[in-house]
């Protein structure tokens, strides 16, 4: 009997397929436990970035989750009316503002410290590996940044 050749449309070989299906399981092992904290999983984005670099000003933090503005938007405007996050204008451009932690925003960090390791425990993979699957994402991330490769040279 003659061996079929490999069917490159065949969905399981597509990392796409691969990527999509572990970003939406993920995310949604997150949601119960972001779920106490008042956060969705974007939210939760959000107040890492400003936890660890504020103040942002909102071009800088859309470039850092890599969201467009319009995305970005009801997002903030979400954390604003719980409280979390505030605006602070920037001087000298009266259309730039800063995001920063509410008082109550910087003490859910304390709270969200927790998060890690539910996560890692209900996804009963050893850390290692997922520092390791995280060091092969940013690689793919970082091949699509650079841009399609041709094969040309010049």
């Amino acid at each position: 009997m003659d061996a079929q050749p490999e069917d490159l449309l065949e969905l399981d070989r597509q990392v796409c397929f691969a990527l999509a299906v572990a970003s939406r399981s993920v995310i949604g092992v997150y949601r119960p436990i972001l779920e106490p904290l008042g956060l969705t999983h974007p939210q939760y984005l959000v107040m890492l970035a400003l936890w660890g670099d504020a103040p942002l000003r909102f071009r800088e933090l859309a470039e850092m989750l890599r969201l467009d503005p319009a995305t970005l938007s009801p997002i903030i405007k979400r954390l604003e009316q719980s409280g979390l996050i505030e605006r602070l204008p920037v001087d000298g451009d009266e259309r730039t503002f800063s995001l920063v932690p509410t008082e109550a925003g910087s003490a859910l960090r304390e709270r969200a410290l927790s998060v890690p390791p539910a996560v890692v425990e209900r996804l009963g993979v050893p850390i290692e590996r997922l520092m390791a699957l995280r060091d092969e994402l940013v690689a793919v991330i970082d091949a699509v940044d650079r841009g399609p490769r041709d094969g040309r040279s010049g």
